[in-house]
């Protein structure tokens, strides 16, 4: 019997929270969501079943949300490494922006918000399908061809004449002709 739905990891700050967001999303009959009180039961669990979407609380005590995902990504024993992730944090720094970024976090929440937007997020993350990018010079979300850009248009075919531009074009009305 196989189980149909994506799982859904979180991972916040204290079990209030994790419940709270645990059970709504959880009203989502198509997601499958685990709490984990620590990070060593999160990492077990994604080397031995993948997770589709994984909610991280920045505000936690213990390793920094970045430095874990950073740890997700290079771990080759987990199974999958390019899940998309959500931070959650009460504000956000410069330093903790390029963080998040460095890390390959794709999106960061603000503190307090609705669990509904954040289900909604959830939902759009599994909608793209768009996961990380882990490569030797860039480690993080997938961006190109995030936004639709037109297409490049040939030059047009130029004639003989067109390479001289004039710098003061003649502007004398022709005179009429009787």
């Amino acid at each position: 019997m196989s189980l149909s739905g994506k799982v859904v990891a979180v991972f916040a700050a204290n079990t209030a929270l994790s419940s709270l967001l645990a059970m709504v999303l959880a009203g989502d009959s198509r997601l499958r969501v685990r709490q984990f009180e620590c990070e060593e039961a999160l990492l077990t669990y994604m080397r031995l079943a993948p997770v589709d979407v994984l909610i991280v609380d920045f505000d936690r005590e213990g390793r920094p949300a970045y430095e874990m995902v950073e740890g997700i990504r290079l771990d080759l024993t987990i199974l999958c490494r390019d899940v998309p992730v959500i931070a959650l944090t009460r504000s956000i720094t410069p330093p903790m922006r390029h963080q998040a970024i460095s890390a390959g976090i794709d999106e960061v929440v603000i503190k307090p918000m609705s669990p509904r937007h954040l289900l909604q997020r959830v939902q759009a993350r599994l909608r793209s399908g768009a996961g990380a990018v882990v490569s030797p010079t860039y480690r993080g979300p997938e961006r190109r061809n995030r936004l639709p850009g037109q297409a490049p248009q040939p030059l047009p075919s130029r004639r003989s004449s067109d390479n001289v531009v004039q710098l003061f074009p003649e502007r004398r009305q022709p005179a009429p002709q009787l």
